[in-house]
């Protein structure tokens, strides 16, 4: 089972859904921390050549291997699985060499399972971004705005880079059935060209927003809301599509504050971009 990144956390706990986990173990080990794939590649090298050791303990043929020691067959099988080439040990009879045969096809479906997870498992894109611990709320142009800040921990650029946000909220309709409904936020901007170190997310509070009777923290923990952010774009190095979300709990937002800025002017003229500050927030009229 993959291990669970905090942003993979829905606040769901599932029941009784069908799950196969051998017909999916290939997009778990995908998921799952480099750790537990390359142990779960060793466990798989260990247990053909544990097979067949016993296969060459039991039918024999081994030159120079001592009788019944599961050793020397375990490292006879190391030796085939490897293709390391036979030193004091090789096979001398058709059973063993019947075996041998059988191991070094195995080999190869082995080794080509194990190529194609660490190979796939180093080109899944990565976006690098680093969201901001909370969402702000502050009066910008003279009109209540709910900020979001990320950052690109990359040097590189992030191209046609498009961001959605949307508001989830425990609801009942008129029939008095419960559901979850979702409003999509409309952004000042929610694309663009190229994303290189920051990028700060602005929904204007108007008229209709639901955000629009929601003036303090304390409004927001009495009801079941959350607001999710998806943001995709191309990786300006590798090409590939990329994507990443995170999600804000009423306890994220922060009312009458405003991120501080990232921004400042070196003594050369130069700007200059702190990242200490992404979390930052200072007081702002509200």
């Amino acid at each position: 089972m993959a291990a669970r990144h905090p942003q993979d956390d829905t606040g769901i706990d599932v029941v009784n859904a069908p799950k196969d986990a051998w017909s999916d173990l290939y997009h778990e080990l995908l998921r799952a921390p480099w750790w537990l794939t390359l142990l779960a590649i060793s466990g798989m090298v260990l247990a053909v050549n544990v097979l067949f050791a016993i296969v060459y303990l039991f039918t024999g043929g081994i030159g120079n291997a001592r009788p019944g020691s599961f050793a020397d067959a375990f490292f006879f099988s190391v030796q085939t699985l490897g293709t390391a080439g036979y030193g004091w040990m090789y096979p001398q009879s058709r059973a063993a060499n019947v075996a041998v045969t059988a191991e070094s096809i195995a080999s190869i479906v082995v080794v080509a399972l194990a190529t194609g997870i660490v190979f796939t498992k180093f080109s899944i894109p990565v976006a690098r971004l680093e969201f901001a611990r909370n969402v702000v709320v502050y009066l910008q142009d003279g009109v209540r705005t709910l900020a979001i800040r990320l950052a690109n921990r990359r040097g590189n650029f992030i191209v046609e880079a498009q961001v959605r946000v949307t508001f989830i909220r425990a609801e009942k309709t008129i029939e008095g059935i419960f559901f979850y409904r979702l409003y999509d936020l409309p952004l000042v901007r929610d694309r663009s060209s190229a994303v290189g170190r920051s990028w700060l997310i602005l929904h204007r509070i108007e008229k209709g927003s639901p955000f629009e009777k929601l003036t303090t923290t304390e409004s927001m923990r009495s009801e079941d809301i959350e607001l999710g952010i998806a943001i995709n774009g191309i990786d300006g190095t590798t090409h590939q599509t990329l994507h990443a979300r995170h999600r804000y709990l009423p306890e994220d937002f922060r009312f009458g504050e405003r991120f501080a800025d990232m921004l400042s002017f070196r003594p050369d003229g130069r700007l200059q971009l702190d990242y200490a500050k992404l979390h930052e927030t200072v007081p702002a009229a509200y």
